[in-house]
């Protein structure tokens, strides 16, 4: 049994530290005993232990920084890698590094740059430990492969997609490897590309989930009619795989929207929300599948609201919201607090601009809507829809003195069409 054999491992380990308290490499067995049992705080006094009796150890304090980075305890797991980076023998002239340290101590470099680049502002600093990892052993895959993945977030995708190469040389039967080099394709809009290398990884991993839900991704955003089959079938492979991965729900419902089968749509985002209640892209795309396709836009309130409770500022959110109020409850002030809520950030934003001149003709207030409408045209000339309502109001104002209220209903505040939001 799994457990007899830690026990036993556990045991041995333990009963050498009873017959001598000054071996590190004693303590460090423990603690790797106490880690691969999920133990980071017990692993770590052991690790710890380890470096005071040697402390020069530094396998001992490549530990500590993994058992605190395991604890989330960031900024101490960084203090101990780069305490182990200052006992790595300095390089002599003639001699390479390679031969004069232990290849699993170089991990530092790369656990360091793992660290650092969960923060945006230190992408520069992670790449260069990456290559600063590369240079001391030129086929240290997974170096290459993170230095890549870091390079695509700082859009070097051509960097990103020599370093993946490199990584292939070595590795080349690696999934992972032909899944990032089709990310980096995707980013550079070759889609064929990006394809091929989707192919490859799951040719070498059929249950590669990141490559089954991407590539379905993909082949539904460039509407390859012939291989929409084939997305569906690898989004129900990775739900097989995974049954409760939200995207591939989502991504099943945008899908559904695509054939215009609304109500499996609705199903699978149902799905998604259920498994990820802030799931914005859900949320917003079954309020907006309720209120037009399905017709029943009372029921995309709760959607709406559980969506800006959590996104305020989501601007396609908010003029849904103020539509439905609007047209389809009279709350001409909830539609109001909705269009002005979105100006809030984005003064200039003309469809929101152009719904608030539609509350004031609601309102009966034709000469502020006739100068709102006026500005609008300024922001957007382009836009027809709002020319054409200004030419409406104008003529509403000019017939005043022959009618006796205002028959505003065909001026639609979502005439600037909503688009499902990916």
């Amino acid at each position: 049994m799994r457990n007899y054999d830690w026990k036993d491992e556990y045991t041995l380990f333990m009963s050498g530290l009873k017959v001598t308290q000054n071996n590190a490499k004693l303590y460090n067995n423990v603690g790797h005993a106490l880690e691969a049992r999920d133990r980071q705080l017990e692993a770590l006094s052991y690790f710890r232990k380890a470096a005071s009796v040697q402390p020069d150890d530094i396998g001992a304090f490549i530990n500590i920084g993994r058992a605190y980075a395991a604890m989330k305890m960031y900024k101490e797991a960084e203090s101990a890698y780069k305490k182990a980076m200052t006992l790595m023998p300095k390089v002599k002239p003639g001699q390479t590094y390679q031969t004069r340290i232990a290849p699993g101590y170089l991990s530092v470099y790369v656990n360091l740059a793992n660290l650092i680049s969960k923060n945006e502002s230190r992408l520069e600093e992670a790449e260069a430990l990456y290559r600063q990892a590369i240079s001391m052993r030129s086929d240290m895959t997974q170096a290459l492969i993170n230095r890549g993945d870091v390079l695509i977030r700082l859009n070097r995708t051509r960097d990103a997609h020599e370093s993946y190469r490199t990584a292939l040389r070595y590795d080349d039967d690696n999934p992972d490897i032909y899944y990032n080099l089709a990310v980096v394709f995707v980013e550079q809009k070759q889609h064929a590309a990006a394809l091929e290398n989707f192919e490859k990884a799951l040719q070498l991993d059929p249950h590669h989930r990141q490559s089954l839900l991407n590539s379905a991704v993909l082949i539904q955003e460039t509407g390859n009619e012939a291989l929409r089959p084939l997305a569906y079938q690898r989004l129900y492979h990775l739900l097989e795989l995974e049954p409760g991965n939200e995207k591939a729900y989502f991504n099943l419902g945008i899908l559904e929207m695509d054939d215009k089968d609304y109500k499996n749509a609705e199903m699978w985002f149902t799905k998604a929300i259920q498994e990820k209640p802030v799931f914005r892209s859900a949320l917003f795309n079954i309020a907006l599948l309720l209120s037009t396709e399905l017709q029943s836009p009372l029921e995309a309130v709760p959607y709406l609201q559980q969506l800006l409770k959590h996104y305020p500022d989501h601007h396609k959110g908010l003029i849904l919201l103020g539509d439905i109020y609007l047209n389809n409850m009279q709350d001409i002030d909830g539609a109001e607090k909705c269009f002005a809520k979105v100006l809030e950030t984005d003064r200039n934003h003309a469809q929101a601009r152009h719904n608030l001149c539609v509350v004031y003709v609601e309102r009966g207030e034709l000469a502020r809507a006739e100068r709102c409408l006026s500005s609008v045209l300024r922001i957007a000339p382009q836009e027809e829809y709002i020319r054409n309502h200004l030419g409406i109001v104008r003529a509403k104002i000019n017939d005043l003195g022959t009618k006796s209220e205002l028959d505003a209903r065909h001026l639609n505040p979502t005439n600037g069409a909503l688009k499902v939001e990916l």
